[in-house]
Formats: C-alpha cells, structure tokens, sequence
C-alpha cells in the first residue's frame, strides 16, 4: 500500500514542495508590500550554494552544522534581495527589470556557478543532510506514514511558517500595515506607516526565505551542488503565490500539487508506465505557469478578481501624493 503510484506521488509531492513553498511564502511577503520579485530563482540558486558551503566547511555536529547552512543560505537570500529592494523601492527602478537582472547575475552562467566552481563545491556529497526526523515505526505506517512521518524537518518547519504567516497577516498590526502599504501606499503613509521600511523588510525577508528554498535542495532533496539544481523553481514560486490569491494556505497546496508534478514523471518512468513526452512538458511548466501568471496580473479585471495588491510593482514617494 505504501509502494501504491498514489502515496509515493503525494510523498514525493511534499517533498519536492517544499522548496516551493518556502520560496513562494517569501514571495508572497513582498507581494503583500507591494514588491514583485522576479529575482527568486537567483536568490535560491544563491542559497542553494551557500548553504551547501557551510555546511561542507563547518561541521563540527550534525545539528549545528545544517543549523549554519540554513542560517548562510537565509543571509545570501537576504543580501540578493536588499539589492532588489535599494534598487526599487529608493532608486524606483523597473521591479521586472530589476528582478530578471538578479536571476540572470545569480542563474546558471553566473554568481552561483561562479561561486560552487570557485568554491570546489561540485561532485562533492554533503558532509550532512537532512533526514526524516520520525523513527521508521511511524514512517512505515500505512498511507500516512511515508505522506506525514516520512518527512525531514525543513517540512515540519514549513507547516509552522504558514500557520505563523496567516496570523502574521490577518491578525497583527504588522502584517495589516504590510497589506495596507500593499493595497493603498499613499493611505498607509497618511496614517503614519513607513512605506518604504515596510517593503524593504518584507523583500529582505522574502529573499532570506528563498535562500532557505534554495538549501533544501542542497541539503535535503538532493545533498549535493550542481550547476542550476533548482530547475526553475523560483519560476513556479511566483506562479504560485498569483494562483493560490496570495494566501499562505493555498501557497502549501499549490506547492505540493506541483512537487507531485516533478515526481509523477520519474516514477511512471521507474514503473514503465508510458503516458507521452512527459518530461518535455513537466519541465517547460515552470515558464508556462510563469508566463500566465505574468499575464494575468498585467490584465487590470483580472488582477482585482484575483485579488492581487492594488499597488502591485506600483513605485511610491511620499512626494507623489
């Protein structure tokens, strides 16, 4: 039962999200202020291979040692995005064109490979990983065990993260001055709000959760670096955060329905289960879902039936009001 297509599928799912989600969270943090981040997919590459660094070179415990490549990667994130956020929220550039530089600086023919190469950091297994933190007598319980128990702590913490953002945002002033410079920044800026602190943090804070995004590859799904192993995943985070209506909830359903995507392939390969060109189409997924996400969003009826910040990629001053 546990071997069924249907529970690997779903335990894959979980797996293969989470990476997802806690990119998309951060996403959704910045979009709530207002702030589009295309540079996600740099920032997780940034973090994939910072994380893995530190965890290769300091590893005197296995806790301490994944606790520091979390903290790394969450830091290069951070710093990726705090350029993102200079260059569009003070210098007021383009946040498409400022977001797109980033990914094509940090992407596969630039920082991060730069880094992992210079860094000796390919071909080289993780000195530590993350493993299922549950003993095997709960992961082989029927059905729920490889789904729920089978599962390392990245994805516990991320359940954790989206209970903590659905309160953030809905039941603190934090998080409603967040929405409130996200929807009306000029209104917020009457009532005494910091526009621009407000979305200079939630963009930091975005980029840091893409930097974990980025390590969970490298640490957790796949304990090694290779040149662009997140595949395009920033791309389906901020696809994600438009299609589940910017709510943290629907972040988490949305990721596991497309990390059981990226497993459904493989492992109808593994059972020689033939359904077409899969792979050709679970790979170009990301820039399609990208695209109609983009699309949708630039499209005025759609954006308020999707219910997207009014103020959306919109740049403020205080001088303009």
């Amino acid at each position: 039962m546990n071997h069924s297509l249907l529970v690997v599928v779903i335990a894959s799912g979980v797996t293969y999200g989470t990476p997802l989600l806690y990119a998309a969270l951060g996403e959704l943090l910045a979009e709530r202020s207002g702030v589009l981040n295309l540079g996600v997919e740099g920032m997780m590459l940034v973090g994939a291979v910072m994380g893995f660094w530190a965890v290769q070179r300091f590893h005197p415990d296995t806790a301490l040692s994944l606790a520091a490549g979390i903290g790394v990667a969450a830091l290069a994130g951070a710093l990726m995005a705090s350029i993102h956020a200079f260059l569009v929220i003070t210098l007021r550039a383009s946040q498409i064109v400022s977001g797109l530089a980033l990914t094509i600086f940090a992407g596969v023919a630039g920082l991060s490979s730069y880094l992992g190469n210079d860094l000796n950091l390919a071909d080289q297994p993780a000195v530590h990983q993350f493993n299922p933190v549950f003993p095997a007598s709960l992961r082989n319980w029927p059905i729920v065990g490889p789904i729920v128990f089978n599962q390392n702590v990245l994805v516990y913490a991320s359940w954790v993260l989206v209970t903590v953002l659905i309160w953030y945002l809905n039941r603190t002033r934090l998080g409603l001055n967040a929405r409130a410079v996200g929807e009306s920044p000029a209104a917020a800026d009457a009532m005494g709000i910091n526009v621009a602190a407000y979305r200079y943090g939630h963009t930091i804070a975005g980029g840091a959760f893409a930097g974990i995004a980025g390590a969970t590859f490298t640490l957790a799904i796949n304990p090694l670096w290779t040149a662009g192993i997140t595949g395009g995943a920033g791309w389906i985070a901020i696809a994600l955060v438009i299609f589940s209506f910017w709510r943290p909830e629907l972040c988490l359903v949305g990721a596991y329905f497309f990390g059981a995507l990226q497993a459904l392939a493989p492992e109808l390969q593994a059972r020689q289960i033939s359904l077409g060109p899969t792979t050709l189409w679970t790979n170009s997924l990301p820039y399609l879902a990208t695209i109609a996400a983009l699309v949708l969003i630039s499209i005025g009826n759609a954006r308020r039936r999707l219910g997207a910040p009014a103020a959306l990629g919109v740049p403020y001053t205080r001088e303009e009001r």
